[in-house]
């Protein structure tokens, strides 16, 4: 593997930078060396502490407000981790999806071509349909919910912008800590239900591969420290049902795994469909950037190192 590992100075700008991934993104770029990080969300004020730089509010569906930033700051590279995520919410306000998940995409891979930047844009398993997974980059995606459609058609966007230098990195279910979050992630929403005793049903017919954020952030930092161009699938390695994810997690923290309890998707009843079975293969990302995400139980331990939670496994 001949991976170039020059340590370059590169202006990193950073949206979706209060969220999860976000706010990893904005600590592992910015520890980097010769790296220039820009983070930027819709808040006025960061929702982080300690990250080592500079923090404006952007609406990214705002063309004006972008245009001005990439003016102001001129950026190497675009890390794009903002989006609408809620499945069953982009089902119901579709306009608003669109114009977050797709319009905004298609202003900044305009500027990124104009200006000679590179655009990392974050994707999805949602792009599938999840009858044939875990997929390759090479499978042909088939969306069957709004927020899926509205994914792969920011994929577009950047595949037919013109732009020389793109990845569009795809990932899975994914889970970790950070600073006053908007949004519960599966573990955090698992370890608040479990502390209260209080039992949960999960399915066992939606099949996974589970991605523990600070994996994610290291294998963005890669592709743009190695320069990588196309699709990346970047998700942990073990396929498994959400049900099963739930009882390691109650496992892994001290709990009964008879909190965690059976069930399958049609007992709820959701305004978008999820694909069944998705999870990724995760080879290219393995062997092109030298990347190894971890298992399952050893990511929970590390977030329990960092929650200052015990575990027992």
């Amino acid at each position: 593997m001949n991976l170039s590992q020059d340590v370059l100075f590169q202006r990193i700008l950073i949206t979706g930078a209060n969220g999860l991934l976000g706010q990893h993104l904005v600590h592992k770029l910015g520890q980097a060396p010769g790296n220039d990080v820009l983070a930027t969300g819709l808040q006025a004020e960061p929702r982080y502490s300690g990250g080592s730089c500079g923090y404006t509010p952007l609406d990214i569906t705002d063309a004006k407000q972008v245009r001005a930033v990439f003016e102001d700051f001129t950026p190497d590279v675009v890390v794009n981790a903002a989006a609408m995520t809620a499945v069953d919410t982009c089902e119901s306000d579709r306009d608003a999806c669109w114009k977050v998940n797709v319009d905004a995409v298609e202003i900044m891979a305009r500027l990124c071509r104009a200006q000679g930047t590179r655009l990392i844009q974050m994707s999805t398993d949602f792009v599938f349909d999840g009858k044939s997974g875990p997929y390759t980059e090479n499978d042909r995606p088939h969306p069957i919910s709004y927020y899926g459609k509205s994914k792969l058609a920011a994929e577009n966007h950047v595949r037919k912008s013109g732009l020389p230098n793109w990845a569009i990195a795809r990932t899975v279910l994914v889970y970790g800590v950070a600073e006053n979050l908007n949004r519960s992630n599966i573990v955090l929403w698992l370890l608040d239900k479990f502390a209260r005793g209080e039992t949960v049903r999960m399915v066992t017919d939606h099949i996974r591969t589970p991605t523990y954020v600070v994996d994610l952030a290291d294998a963005v930092e890669r592709l743009i420290r190695f320069r990588k161009n196309g699709v990346y699938n970047l998700s942990g390695g073990e396929l498994m049902s959400v049900y099963e994810m739930a009882r390691v997690t109650a496992r892994v923290f001290g709990y009964s795994t008879d909190l965690v309890q059976p069930t399958d998707s049609h007992a709820f009843t959701q305004a978008a469909a999820r694909p069944p079975r998705s999870g990724f293969i995760i080879l290219k990302a393995q062997s092109e950037l030298g990347w190894q995400p971890r298992m399952l139980v050893r990511g929970l331990n590390h977030l329990g190192v960092t929650l200052g939670l015990p575990t027992t496994a």
